[in-house]
This record gives C-alpha cells, sequence and structure tokens, in this order.
C-alpha cells in the first residue's frame, strides 16, 4: 500500500472536496473499518532532518527516533519521570556501592531492522561511545562522565564512570544519546543515510518520499509482540494551518497542535477529536550575550528582564498550556530551586538602568530568530514589551534550520530559544549555563550566554554522592546564574497534540521525552 502523501499543491482544493463532499458521499466501507494505519503531520518544512538518533534534536526527529529505537532502559510509556524507568534492551542491572560502575545484562533474542542481526553488547558499547563523542553527537557533553564502556560478553554491558551522576540510567534511557543503534548500519550509513535508521524498535523504517513523508511498517518481531497498528504514515507540512486543515478534513489522525488557548478549545468542541496537553514543558528563555554589547553590561541584561511582563504573556499563551517561568529550570525538575526569586516586572526601573547604563534614549539590540510561527509569535509579544523600555528588538527571521546553524555560530548576541531536557537539574544547567556548553567550544551546543558563574557549584555537584548536597549545590547554581542576568525566562509551556478521538495510544499519554507521541505496540485504533 502506498504511503499517505499531503500534496502541498492540490491541499486546498483536496480539502474543499473532502468538505463540501462529505455529506453527499458516504465513507467506503473499508475505510470505516480497517484502521490499522495512523496518518500523522508535523510541521517539518524540509522533512526529516537526521536518521541519527544522537543527533536528533528538532522534535520531528526525535518523535521518529522514539518509533524506531530502543534503549537500556525505558521511561514507562507516557510519563517523563526518572522514577518511572523500567527495563528495556537490558533486563536487569547492578550497580557497585560508590555509584561508579554499572553492569547491565541484556535481553536476549532482540533483534535490530533490515536484517542488521542481533542486538550485543558490543553495539551497546559502539551506540553510547558514539553517543559521547562530540564528532557524532550533539549530546556528548551529557556523557562527559564517562571513563569507560566494556562488552563483557555478548550480553553484558560494563559501564564506569569517573564520578558518580545525578542519573546514570537517564543517560542510557530511550532519549537523546541513550538510544542503541546498529553498528553495521551506522558504518554503512555514509552510503545510505536511512541505514541509522537500524532499531530493534516497534516499527522499522519503510518508504520514503524526501521532504514529503516518511512510512513506517510494523516491526512484528518486536520483542514486546507484534503491534497493533500495521503502519505510521509520518508527513511533513510547511505550516500548522496546513495540517490543521487536514485534520478537519479527515486526511490526517495526529497533528502538532497550536499552542494557542483558542485553538484547544475549538479541536476540543470538534467531533471525533481530542488535544492532549503533555509534559514536558518546554522552558523558554531570552539568552543574553555577556561578552557581547550591550549585553555585557549588567545594567542592560537586567533592564530587559525587568521590561518583561510573564504574566501578560501567560494570558497571551493560555492558561490550559502555559506557566510563567519561576526559576531558570522548570518547576518539576528535581533539583529546582524554589527558594530562588526570578527579578518582578519594573518598567520605571528598566528604564532608570537603562539611562544609568548611558542609554536614556534606549536602544536597539539584534536577534536572529526562526520562522518557526509558534516561537515567532512570542519574541513578537516580547518585542512589543521591551518596546515599552524603549529597547528595540530588531529581528532578523530565518527558517528553522538557518536559525540553528546560525546561533550555534554565535551570530546573534539574544537568542530565544525553547527546549525540554531530561527533569534533573544538572542536565539542564549544563547545558545551557556551564561554559564547558559554550557555542563554539569543542562540546558547546546550547551555553548561547556563554554563562561561566556557575561552573564550580554544576561540577562539585556531580561528583557529590550525597543528595542533599547536591541540591544544595544546584541551588546555589541557579542563584548565581539568576544574579548574573544570564537568560532571562520566560514561559514553561506545555506541548499539544490533537487525535481522532478513537485513537488509543495504547497508555494515558501524559508525557513523552520526545516532545511528541510516542507510538507503540500497543498504540490502535478503537473499534
Amino acid at each position: 500500500m502506498a504511503p499517505f502523501k499531503l500534496d502541498r499543491r492540490s491541499l486546498g482544493a483536496s480539502i474543499f472536496w473532502s468538505v463540501a463532499s462529505a455529506a453527499a458521499v458516504p465513507m467506503p466501507l473499508q475505510a470505516q473499518t480497517v484502521r490499522d494505519t495512523v496518518r500523522v503531520a508535523v510541521l517539518a518544512p524540509r522533512g526529516i532532518g537526521t536518521f541519527d538518533p544522537h543527533r536528533a534534536t528538532a522534535h520531528y526527529d526525535r518523535m521518529l527516533a522514539s518509533w524506531i529505537h530502543g534503549a537500556l532502559v525505558r521511561f514507562k510509556p507516557g510519563s517523563i519521570s526518572p522514577a518511572d524507568l523500567e527495563p528495556d534492551l537490558a533486563e536487569r542491572w547492578d550497580t557497585s556501592a560508590d555509584g561508579r560502575v554499572w553492569t547491565f545484562f541484556l535481553r536476549p533474542g532482540v533483534r535490530f531492522h533490515r536484517g542488521f542481526g542481533p542486538v550485543t553488547a558490543e553495539d551497546v558499547v559502539f551506540s553510547l561511545r558514539k553517543a559521547a563523542d562530540p564528532a557524532t553527537s550533539a549530546y556528548a557533553g551529557d556523557f562527559a562522565a564517562l571513563d569507560s564502556v566494556e562488552a563483557i560478553d555478548p550480553g553484558t554491558v560494563r559501564i564506569t564512570l569517573k564520578r558518580p551522576i545525578p542519573s546514570l540510567l537517564g543517560l542510557v534511557a530511550n532519549y537523546s544519546g541513550g538510544f542503541i543503534v546498529s553498528r553495521k548500519g551506522t558504518e554503512q550509513a555514509a552510503g545510505d543515510p536511512s541505514t541509522a535508521a537500524a532499531g530493534f524498535g516497534p516499527f522499522m523504517l519503510g518508504h520514503q518520499a524526501p521532504g514529503q513523508s516518511i512510512e513506517l511498517v510494523a516491526n512484528d518481531d518486536y520483542f514486546r509482540g507484534k503491534p497493533l497498528l500495521r503502519r505510521i504514515d509520518y508527513t511533513f507540512v510547511g505550516a500548522l494551518s496546513t495540517s490543521d486543515l487536514a485534520f478537519n478534513a479527515g486526511e490526517v489522525d495526529i497533528i502538532e497542535g497550536q499552542q494557542d488557548q483558542t485553538w484547544i478549545n475549538r479541536v476540543r468542541q470538534t467531533a471525533n477529536s481530542d488535544v492532549d496537553v503533555i509534559e514536558p514543558t518546554e522552558m523558554s528563555w531570552l539568552h543574553l550575550n555577556v561578552t557581547q554589547k550591550p549585553l555585557d553590561d549588567p545594567r542592560v541584561r537586567r533592564a530587559i528582564g525587568l521590561a518583561v511582563n510573564r504574566p501578560e504573556l501567560l494570558a497571551w499563551r493560555g492558561a490550559d498550556l502555559a506557566r510563567v517561568a519561576r526559576g531558570v529550570i522548570p518547576v518539576r525538575y528535581l533539583g529546582f530551586a524554589a527558594d530562588v526569586s526570578l527579578p518582578g516586572h519594573d518598567m520605571a526601573e528598566a528604564r532608570r538602568l537603562l539611562a544609568d547604563a548611558g542609554y536614556p534614549n534606549g536602544l536597539t539590540i539584534k536577534t536572529i530568530h526562526t520562522s518557526n510561527p509558534v516561537m515567532l509569535n512570542a519574541v513578537q509579544v516580547v518585542q512589543a514589551q521591551l518596546r515599552r523600555a524603549g529597547i528595540t528588538l530588531d529581528v532578523q527571521v530565518v527558517d528553522h534550520v538557518t536559525y540553528n546553524q546560525m546561533i550555534r555560530k554565535d551570530l546573534s548576541p539574544l537568542v530565544h530559544y525553547a527546549a525540554a531536557r531530561f527533569p534533573v537539574a544538572d542536565t539542564m544547567l549544563t547545558q545551557f549555563f556551564h561554559s564547558r556548553s559554550t557555542v563554539g567550544a569543542v562540546s558547546g551546543v546550547t551555553n548561547f550566554s556563554h554563562c561561566n558563574v556557575a561552573d564550580a557549584d554544576l561540577d562539585t555537584a556531580r561528583g557529590d554522592p550525597d543528595p542533599e548536597r547536591q541540591l544544595a549545590l544546584w541551588g546555589d547554581a541557579q542563584a548565581k546564574i539568576v544574579a548574573a542576568d544570564c537568560a532571562v525566562p520566560l514561559l514553561e509551556t506545555m506541548q499539544v497534540w490533537a487525535r481522532r478521538a478513537d485513537f488509543d495510544y495504547g497508555f494515558p499519554f501524559t508525557g513523552a521525552m520526545s516532545t511528541g507521541p510516542l507510538i507503540t505496540e500497543a498504540s490502535h485504533f478503537r473499534r
């Protein structure tokens, strides 16, 4: 069966015909009874970014990885809590008393897709070493404490750490650098990039229409059981309005929702439609480069923070899907410092600080920004707020791929960024506020502010085996980052997805670390 294709050129006519004729033309009997394919549409104007799960940073790439790949352990489907990690490829594991040596015992009989053979300890060793290498992974910084990974025998892997870390299981879970890839498939990826998608999960890669859609087919040899769905048709669209129209016309079953309260209310009132508002929240900030003028002046940075009105942002975004930021990391992360307060909204003080810094008539700050409509709309609200204080935000809009490339070349002194991470303070604080993660550094990816005030606390906390001291150090780190105004936290925003009301994920869908739907062997349409 050919994969579902959403033809952008004829989409308007297709939807018009579907809506206009729905009352006159009954659905074929087969379409009413056979529901073994789920059709998913996501905002990705250029299509898939990468088949390599260790390089997947965009949500549409992470979603694909979560359907295809597995890991040593996994988050319980529907949950993002580290307390809910459970066995996946590893049946069980042991750890030494000092927390530095972990031994994983692999489940026998698990096989990679596409004829790449059984999953062995050598594949696990290869995968984790690859994830820890800046040349082959976007998540290498997460594995800084890794000392060695060894295959003791074909079914046993030993991981040795340089020092204890807050959550080794989090690093080897089905998220970011934890995915296990086929060594053979990865080595062949130079000739065929899709071989990097040889996982052992419930679905495997099928037909591709580059830039338009990907078909995934059921992996009937999946160790947890034959998937109830036979296929996923994964389609890429250039605008959320496109998938919205297709959803309304019955042409897709799951779509990326709009982070808009009015949109949520409308879809919830539409027949056979439901909305899932899920964790993790994406934290959004304005990252301020402390090494570039005028942001090298702490008075200017503080003025920007005081000019931002978070309650106004929340009213614009919607209370069902967002909450105001209360710190530099999300409230529900392990290690969030509840006693560290952000500066409140104070326009008069913002103007006074600007004048004191030598800008009595205001100033202009340039920023490179993504064309992603959700993020662009948000920065336009912030832009209006800053203008009231005399701060002109000169926004240069580029497509999302170019935006990610340019901000990682340190070309934007102010970076509006939103992200979700593994819900432990160490991960987000290290990736966004440790000097080791500064863009341009060997392992730098997301420290756009060049912040370094919390390095010592973060490094000490990573090696401290006492949980209470770790919490205290993370709290100290957050206090220093706030005091230095390295970034202006804005909102915590939930992920929004719409689906047919008769589609059942197979578990309560309250969260997914990929920030998008997790489709498993249990997902199905209710008859």
